[in-house]
């Protein structure tokens, strides 16, 4: 078996065809050995969506309970309301300067919100930003007027979601060092906004299956039915 002894001890300890319930699922995790930095602890969902239509695309925001674990660098571009995007804590703040700067390559930042003032001039530039999924959109509340609650609900753990081509949901929720109770109630709030976003128009079965993992641990499956009975 290959890989180091780390790798080979957490292949052991799971059986990818095994199907756990939440706290099953989450008390492996803790068990598995950890790498040598407080890891990310991730969960995938493959959809039964069909990404290339529009009105499948499952897309959202969601406020972990215990945040992400992670300092999120805001950068809050507005024409009007730099003081109280400031007092908010947005890590950089302006309009002319910031858009040069990204203009020449600049996007040392987790997320970008906006005034709608801003976005005529920033929507230019949605070749640098759109890939790296920088864009700001009014559906994730990253275009608003009240540009101070935005930086603040972001810094506390607010996150977007979305669907990939594959139909697969991927989302960091937390850091192996979280307690388990941090864990499960951060993964029982996304699941919940799984479910309230499943699109009308989607037919069959809506969760096809449910992997969670750290950034370099195993990948652990968990039921279906641990996404499909969130409320």
């Amino acid at each position: 078996m290959s890989g180091s002894k780390r790798i080979r001890a957490n292949r052991k300890l799971t059986d990818r065809r095994q199907e756990l319930t939440l706290a099953e699922g989450v008390e492996l995790l803790k068990k598995t050995a950890p790498a040598k930095f407080n890891e990310t602890v991730e969960i995938s969902i493959r959809l039964g969506v069909d990404p290339k239509k529009a009105d499948q695309i499952v897309r959202g925001t969601v406020t972990l309970p215990h945040g992400t674990g992670k300092t999120v660098r805001v950068c809050a571009i507005t024409k009007s309301k730099h003081s109280e995007a400031e007092e908010a804590g947005a890590d950089v703040v302006g309009f002319e300067d910031v858009l040069e700067k990204i203009k020449g390559g600049w996007t040392d930042t987790d997320v970008v919100v906006a005034t709608p003032d801003a976005m005529a001039e920033l929507g230019k530039l949605g070749k640098i930003l759109g890939p790296r999924g920088l864009m700001p959109n009014p559906k994730s509340g990253t275009v608003t007027q009240n540009i101070g609650q935005a930086i603040k609900e972001v810094k506390a753990g607010k996150t977007e979601f979305r669907v990939d081509k594959y139909g697969i949901l991927h989302l960091g929720v937390g850091k192996l060092s979280f307690s388990t109770r941090q864990l499960e109630e951060n993964l029982a709030e996304f699941f919940r906004n799984v479910m309230r976003h499943k699109p009308a128009t989607a037919k069959g079965q809506y969760v096809k299956s449910v992997f969670l993992t750290s950034t370099m641990g195993p990948g652990i499956r968990l039921a279906r039915s641990v996404v499909e009975s969130a409320k």
